[in-house]
């Protein structure tokens, strides 16, 4: 019953986060793009961290031309089945190449959390600030300590939701914090009921909290020209209680 994660999940994946604003974080990511002087509309794009593709297809939609790269190949499965005339390929985000470069690079829904160390966070930076084309944007999000530390109220979500072809999952999710070691852990509990069978499984998801101090240094560390770090949805500086930030990061000039 116990499962790696994002194996098993990527079944239901969709189903379990079907209000999530990918549309809203795109305009946001866009819009903020647009302000520094790129155009979105026809420009090189890679979505890190793309799971299913959910923003991935915003992307497209909006105009880019657009690759996913993520680690599991089953959320990449569920990924090309959704939008069959995108490239997705495999890869780590620490350690990932590619032979293009991008005016874009983004990274969304905490993604960035799955790293557990400053030198895992920062090897990944790295490896997106040398696929940006000069004065390129890199824009991501990341749950900060405080919100891996209160990452729900009262430390469950649970709800029921229907699958595509029929069935609906159900669907428990608990977490915790490690104080020794500074993780959130996540144990995400699905029981998918679908003609007449039943199929339950466990994931166990860990993340690390990063507040702006913690990603100032690897920002400057992996290259990038400048950079803010702002809140969602009205680009204000962060406040120290916030449970969320995003970054938007430049590539200098060549």
């Amino acid at each position: 019953m116990q499962r790696p994660p994002f194996t098993a999940l990527a079944a239901v994946y969709d189903a379990i986060m079907a209000d999530v604003e990918y549309d809203h974080w795109a305009d946001f990511v866009l819009t903020y793009a647009r302000d520094g002087g790129l155009n979105p509309v026809g420009a090189a794009a890679l979505d890190l961290a793309c799971g299913t593709g959910g923003f991935t297809r915003e992307l497209q939609a909006a105009g880019l031309h657009v690759t996913g790269l993520d680690i599991s190949e089953e959320m990449l499965a569920e990924a090309r089945r959704r939008l069959p005339d995108v490239a997705f390929v495999a890869g780590d985000l620490r350690s990932f190449s590619l032979p293009g470069r991008f005016d874009l690079i983004t990274c969304v829904f905490d993604s960035l959390n799955n790293l557990l160390t400053a030198p895992d966070l920062g090897a990944a930076l790295a490896q997106a600030r040398a696929h940006l084309r000069p004065g390129g944007l890199l824009a991501f999000d990341v749950n900060t300590r405080l919100g891996v530390r209160e990452l729900w109220e009262g430390d469950a979500i649970e709800g029921l939701a229907p699958l595509p072809g029929g069935g609906e999952v159900h669907y428990h999710w608990s977490h915790h914090h490690e104080g020794e070691t500074g993780l959130g852990v996540v144990q995400a509990f699905c029981r998918i009921e679908d003609g007449g069978e039943l199929r339950e499984f466990v994931e166990t998801h860990r993340e690390r909290g990063y507040d702006p101090a913690d990603l100032e240094p690897l920002l400057s560390a992996a290259g990038f020209a400048r950079w803010e770090i702002v809140e969602y949805p009205d680009y204000a500086p962060p406040a120290s209680d916030v449970p969320r930030i995003w970054a938007f990061a430049w590539a200098g000039p060549a």
